[in-house]
C-alpha cells in the first residue's frame, strides 16, 4: 500500500473526521460562552461586585511592582466560564435523560424453577 493510499485511509476515517468536527464546534461554542461571559454575565454580575469592592479596574491591580490584577482577572473569568459550562451541561443532561426500562421479569427457566421450588415447599 502506497503512502498516499495510507494517508487517505487515515485522514478520512470516521474518527479523524469526527474529531475535526468536534474541534470546530468546540471552538465555536467557546466563542459563544466567551461572549456570554464578556457581554452578559460580566456587566450584570461581576462589574457591580467589583465596584462595590472598590476594584473597578481589576486588571491594573498591583502590589510591590507585581501586577497580579491581570492574573486575577483570568482566574475570575475561568471560574465564571466553568460555572456557565456546568449549568449548560446540567441543563443538557436533563433533556438527554433516558428512561431506564423496567426490569424484565424472570426468564422462563427461572419461572419454571420457582414453580418447582414452590411445589417442593408444599410437600411435607
Amino acid at each position: 500500500m502506497g503512502f498516499v493510499q495510507e494517508f487517505k485511509q487515515f485522514a478520512f476515517k470516521g474518527n479523524v473526521v469526527d474529531l475535526a468536527v468536534g474541534v470546530i464546534i468546540g471552538g465555536a461554542f467557546g466563542a459563544i460562552v466567551k461572549s456570554l461571559v464578556d457581554d452578559v454575565i460580566t456587566p450584570l454580575l461581576l462589574t457591580p461586585a467589583l465596584k462595590a469592592a472598590g476594584a473597578e479596574n481589576i486588571k491594573q491591580l498591583a502590589w510591590n511592582g507585581v501586577t497580579y490584577g491581570n492574573f486575577l482577572s483570568s482566574v475570575i473569568s475561568f471560574l465564571v466560564i466553568a460555572m456557565v459550562l456546568f449549568w449548560l451541561i446540567k441543563i443538557a443532561n436533563r433533556f438527554n435523560k433516558k428512561e431506564e426500562p423496567a426490569p424484565a421479569g424472570p426468564s422462563s427457566t427461572d419461572q419454571l424453577l420457582m414453580e418447582i421450588r414452590d411445589e417442593l415447599k408444599k410437600k411435607p
